[in-house]
């Protein structure tokens, strides 16, 4: 098995610790006397409803809707899947959100709703507030994902600009609802997980004012407008934590990024490798963090510590790009890159940095490949790895060097997987 190889497989065994086969089931609630309406959105969100679906009592009532991204459907039999848009949102999800609402807003005492989130239901489940367009919100998320800004503060400013998140669904519904969650964000914190459409939402109008004058953008004036009457109280917040709307929901997530982590390290534990969890919390501007961990390479590779070779540093978490130039790639590729420029050719230390839902950014890459020829590669390519770096252009460089890993849709989500393998 090349390195290369090695990697790979333990990005597979990461993912296949997160599928909803593996993880949702034990968490099933069991059929009420009336019916269960299964709704959620995200990129695992069909592979959830076949999951929930295959573990149900054919007697037993079950109906629902989920959205997920484009190309991320499964087949499913009673619960219907709705493909969208995602990471910004367009009218087909818009549409089947208004239909989510529906139906939550249809369920009786007597019936439950089987909530199934995951990353990325903040875009597929986006409804617009009354009086906004699909277009100015779509392009205020846009700015938000450009700008670096960490995502707590984006899906406060989603949230705001919806009918359908920051709990507004639990607020809707009058049947107890049972919450599953597969948390695709650091700290694991309900409230961001899919912007929370189940889940009381600390943040207010006026938050979501200020996380735009931070991040230096200037929204649509009917955005700001929407905005500016809710910090002045003339629409209605988002529920709160207390909320007597959030006592007929049980939340659970089900799995996170530690779980992957746990999974490749047990991978690499079976090879014969030392596998040490960093933590799943890693955050910070891509090349920052690539930074650090050149560093922590490299005083592994000259002097054993803290702990000799070989072994594989594992690490979850969302670090973030702020993109200036002109170029393409996602923050697991940029991570990749500027390793490359900070180890320098160093023997010895190979690296995958990939994003669990199978792309990396809005690129169809998961993430990429380096080791101690990535910038000889390069250079005899014609390339200057640090010019590419600048131009925030990591998918161009390794694909010309043939360093991406392709995946395809993976059907989970529980963000970014890192391995730095030091020999």
């Amino acid at each position: 098995m090349d390195i290369d190889e090695l990697l790979s497989g333990s990005f597979q065994a990461a993912v296949a610790a997160v599928q909803a086969e593996t993880v949702l089931p034990p968490h099933l609630p069991y059929p009420p006397a009336g019916r269960t309406l299964v709704v959620g959105a995200g990129k695992a969100s069909a592979a959830m409803a076949a999951t929930v679906e295959s573990h149900w009592p054919d007697d037993a009532l079950l109906d629902g809707l989920v959205i997920t991204r484009y190309g991320y459907a499964q087949p499913t039999r009673r619960i219907q899947v709705i493909e969208a848009g995602h990471p910004l949102p367009d009218s087909t999800g818009t549409a089947a959100a208004e239909s989510i609402l529906r139906l939550v807003q249809s369920a009786r005492p007597e019936d439950q709703v089987l909530a199934l989130i995951s990353g990325g239901a903040s875009s597929l489940l986006t409804l617009p507030a009354e009086g906004l367009a699909l277009d100015d919100v779509a392009a205020v998320s846009r700015a938000l994902l450009l700008s670096g800004a960490p995502i707590a503060d984006i899906n406060c400013v989603r949230k705001h600009l919806s009918r359908t998140l920051g709990g507004q669904l639990a607020e809707a519904c009058k049947a107890p609802v049972h919450c599953l969650m597969l948390s695709d964000v650091t700290g694991d914190d309900p409230a961001v997980i899919g912007s929370g459409p189940f889940t009381p939402d600390p943040t207010t109008f006026a938050d979501a004012l200020v996380v735009l004058a931070h991040w230096q953008i200037t929204p649509p004036p009917a955005i700001r407008h929407h905005l500016e009457r809710g910090a002045a109280g003339a629409i209605p917040d988002t529920p709160k934590p207390g909320s007597s709307c959030f006592d007929r929901v049980e939340s659970c997530i089900i799995a996170n990024g530690r779980t992957a982590l746990l999974g490749a390290a047990d991978y690499f534990e079976r090879q014969g490798i030392k596998a040490v969890i960093l933590g799943d919390t890693v955050t910070g501007e891509s090349r920052e963090v690539a930074g650090a961990f050149a560093a922590l390479a490299r005083e592994i590779r000259q002097h054993g510590s803290p702990w000799p070779a070989p072994v594989a540093l594992l690490s979850g978490g969302e670090t973030t790009v702020t993109v200036r130039g002109s170029g393409r790639g996602g923050r697991n590729t940029e991570f990749a890159l500027a390793m490359a420029v900070m180890l320098d050719g160093m023997e010895g230390v190979h690296v995958l940095a990939a994003d669990t839902d199978g792309i990396d950014g809005t690129e169809a890459n998961v993430g990429a490949f380096i080791g101690p020829d990535t910038l000889a590669q390069g250079k005899a390519a014609g390339m200057d790895a640090s010019a590419y770096l600048h131009d925030n252009d990591s998918y161009g460089y390794f694909a010309v060097l043939g360093a991406l890993l392709m995946t395809g849709p993976t059907m989970t989500n529980v963000n970014d997987y890192r391995v730095v393998l030091v020999l």
